[in-house]
């Protein structure tokens, strides 16, 4: 046996058996929550990853049997199928992929009351007997957007399907060119009229739409015209759009609805709040549109839903569409919503209760403090192996609303000493962890922008950081 070779035999051989870290208090959560099979064959894997490390490093202790368990225990975590809470740093406060809004608590509050509890989902309990879902939003909905009536559905793709299923089935949709948008995942507008059975007719160009394009396409075929607001991108430059206060008058002369789709939709003037102007709804239904479309999980801040608010008369023709039992929420959302809505009744207090406005409206001087506040904290977790520095940044809102605005924010910058593959080794080793830490490689360094990491998450952030696997990192960057 070569001297070289006699330190790697001999961490070997002081890692411990299968049988010994199962036995530690380490293991005991593990063996609780996930039983004896799943956490064994964890803890041989542990062990494996631990063998292969110290052939890679000669001389390197090897890892205790608590250290193998808590190992174990991070392998049976990311294993676990569903979903995880986790740290949303990539400075996009909407993230689709991420899951959109944070709720605010007293939504939250809500679901778990409706949850834990029987709720008169459908049920009158002045008269005894059975009610309607929709009674529980439509006068918040009325009074937020002062339209006559109003209804909801399971997202607001959904609620454009069923205006266009309800009012242009086997008829014409008219709609402007520079308006056919594609949403995430290759979903796109036309796509939605076809399944709806409306038959799409195109008007003006891309960039310059006028009125008398719409007036000419209008006829006896003609079931609604649609307004899309291009929410997620814009077209700048030599360009003509019609009005929705005109556009609402051109629809009434020929004795069809406006459907205005405002997609992210806002029920405040989002200005007031340091940010771009946006339309709200109240504005949409004041300039004359018979139906308004709008999202829930987007600049609203609630969970998944689409909103339809508008005339009396439509909004009962749209709840007599047998889609509309399809498409309708359950009692969790519902609950929700409703405790959302609420919020916005008290306009003063309104970007303090709700997360989302509070993410959009934060101070950059207020983000550089925190920044300041973690660095020299993260440094020390992270090791040597990297450098951790303060500096500012971009965030977005995100979910295709606001898309040409930027929010000034602040973020900790942290690049690799040696190999700048590390960093990329480092971006999934936090994505690995119990609650995952998603920030974004850029430019040679890993940025965690902390726009969306509220002061009362600073101490779980430092902790789910600190269970980072050094060694296992170590390994792979070497």
């Amino acid at each position: 046996m070569s001297a070289m070779a006699e330190p790697e035999v001999v961490s070997l051989r002081h890692l411990p058996a299968v049988a010994t870290v199962l036995a530690t208090a380490e293991a005991a959560p593990w063996l609780e929550r996930y039983g004896r099979v799943a956490t064994t064959d964890a803890i041989r894997q542990a062990i494996d990853e631990a063998r292969e490390a110290l052939r890679a490093a000669a001389g390197a202790a090897a890892p205790t049997a608590a250290e193998l368990a808590q190992r174990a225990g991070r392998l049976l975590e990311a294993r676990t199928p569903g979903l995880r809470p986790l740290f949303n740093l990539t400075g996009t406060v909407l993230h689709t992929n991420l899951g959109r809004a944070v709720l605010a608590d007293v939504a939250i509050d809500a679901a778990v009351d409706a949850m834990r509890h029987a709720v008169a989902l459908e049920y009158d309990l002045d008269d005894g007997v059975r009610g309607e879902r929709d009674d529980h939003l439509r006068s918040l909905l009325r009074e937020l957007t002062g339209a006559e009536d109003a209804t909801v559905v399971n997202n607001n793709a959904a609620a454009v399907l069923l205006c266009l299923n309800t009012f242009a089935l086997g008829r014409e949709a008219v709609v402007s060119r520079g308006e056919l948008i594609e949403i995430g995942g290759a979903f796109r507008m036309p796509d939605i009229m076809a399944r709806a059975g409306a038959h799409m007719v195109e008007v003006g160009t891309t960039n310059r739409t006028h009125a008398a394009d719409y007036r000419n396409a209008l006829g006896e075929r003609s079931g609604l015209v649609l307004k899309v607001h291009t929410s997620n991108y814009r077209i700048q430059g030599f360009t003509a759009e019609v009005s929705g206060q005109e556009l609402a008058a051109i629809a009434d002369a020929a004795g069809v609805p406006l459907l205005n789709d405002l997609g992210s939709g806002s029920l405040v003037d989002l200005s007031r709040y340091g940010l771009a102007k946006e339309p709200t709804v109240r504005e949409a239904v004041r300039d004359g549109a018979r139906l308004v479309t709008f999202s829930g999980d987007k600049l609203l801040g609630g969970p998944q839903a689409g909103f339809i608010v508008g005339d009396r008369a439509l909004i009962e023709q749209i709840n007599r569409n047998p889609l509309k039992r399809a498409l309708r929420v359950d009692k969790l959302r519902l609950a929700a919503i409703e405790a959302t809505l609420n919020l916005y009744r008290d306009p003063d207090r309104l970007a303090d209760r709700l997360p989302t406005l509070r993410f959009l409206a934060r101070r950059k001087a207020d983000i550089q403090a925190q920044a300041h506040r973690l660095q020299a904290t993260v440094a020390a977790q992270l090791g040597d192996a990297f450098i951790v520095d303060t500096g500012d940044c971009l965030s977005q809102v995100g979910s295709g609303a606001l898309p040409l605005d930027t929010l000034a924010s602040a973020a900790l910058v942290i690049r690799a000493r040696d190999s700048q593959s590390a960093l990329e080794h480092l971006a999934a080793a936090l994505r690995a962890l119990s609650r995952p830490i998603i920030g974004r490689v850029a430019d040679g360094a890993l940025r965690l922008d902390l726009r969306c990491l509220a002061e009362a998450d600073e101490a779980p952030f430092l902790a789910a950081l600190a269970q980072l696997d050094h060694a296992t990192l170590a390994a792979r960057i070497s």
